[in-house]
């Protein structure tokens, strides 16, 4: 069975099975099934990427050429993918409490720097070309540009579900709608070549091709950042979290709150809880599990950390409180 049989064959075993979505409550993949979805587009991009190589350099298309720049970087970045989906899959220790859950985070921000050095480099021989033009062949550029079109169709649906479950497969799902783009601005510039003639589409082709990975080098830089510099989610309101917690019986206080994510979909707070401790007696144990039942039901914060404190309480001068 070729290559391309066995990607369509599990494209169409996987098409059935879509990523978690809080809404729609739909069923989350598994570990397994993402790292099976990222190894058949793995196989896919780096077959692409050798026949955009040959057909830029006996087409003499710097569109082309670009094309598989910008596909090496989604075959290096499924591969740091698969790497990080491995690595955090291994248990915690005592020195990893959270394991190696991060590093699909770091690779995550390597890809995104090294889409906008790829992005650099197209520019530079897009301006090279400019100045000096040379001979492009547009039908053999077409056939090889449509086959790059096709390939990424298939790779996006392959990863159309995980994208919306994990930040890296969200990354090389964007690099893949990139590639698409860029395909489409490939076959654009070959047919021009091939109907008029003027070699100068090339590099402007080239140069759509760098302006299309930049916004989403940016985009997936900011969110990876914003995850290592453990700011707020995007999605969690921690005024709405407090008043939430707030509304629970015997409830007076929640400060010190802190809110951060470990890797995609992996949301974790801390908070200090003031509890009543007048008539009638709060049970503690149960107030706890109600809090956080109450934060896993309605925020999908799955761990959390609070600290009940009694009515009154003063904490000594050297704590440190935010």
């Amino acid at each position: 069975m070729s290559t391309a049989t066995t990607l369509l064959s599990a494209l169409r075993h996987t098409s059935g099975v879509t990523a978690h979505h809080h809404a729609a409550g739909a069923q989350e993949m598994s570990a397994d099934q993402l790292r099976r979805r990222l190894v058949y587009a793995l196989m896919l991009s780096a077959s692409v990427l050798v026949v955009s190589i040959v057909g830029g350099l006996i087409s003499g298309s710097l569109a082309l050429l670009a094309d598989a720049g910008h596909m090496l970087t989604d075959v290096t970045g499924l591969l740091i993918s698969l790497i990080a989906l491995t690595l955090a899959a291994r248990p915690t220790t005592l020195q990893r409490t959270f394991g190696l859950q991060r590093m699909e985070i770091l690779a995550a921000a390597a890809n995104s720097l090294l889409l906008f050095l790829v992005a650099a480099w197209i520019t530079y021989e897009a301006w090279q070309r400019w100045q000096e033009p040379s001979a492009i062949d547009g039908p053999l550029m077409l056939v090889f540009a449509t086959v790059g079109l096709v390939a990424n169709i298939i790779g996006m649906r392959l990863l159309s579900g995980g994208a919306k479950q994990s930040l890296n497969l969200k990354g090389a799902y964007l690099e893949l709608m990139g590639d698409l783009l860029g395909s489409i601005a490939v076959i654009v510039a070959a047919l021009g070549i091939w109907l008029t003639g003027w070699d100068r589409i090339d590099p402007l082709a080239s140069i759509a091709v760098a302006l299309m990975i930049l916004p989403r080098a940016w985009l997936l830089l900011k969110e990876t950042l914003d995850i290592l510099l453990e700011t707020t989610p995007r999605s969690l309101d921690l005024s709405e979290v407090r008043t939430h917690l707030l509304g629970q019986p015997n409830v007076i206080d929640v400060h010190d709150m802190h809110a951060w994510t470990i890797t995609s979909g992996k949301e974790v707070m801390s908070a200090h809880v003031v509890v009543r401790t007048q008539e009638p007696a709060c049970d503690t144990g149960v107030l706890l599990n109600d809090l956080q039942s109450c934060l896993v039901g309605h925020f999908n914060i799955a761990h959390s950390t609070l600290q009940i404190e009694p009515e009154g309480f003063v904490h000594p001068p050297s704590a440190i409180h935010d």
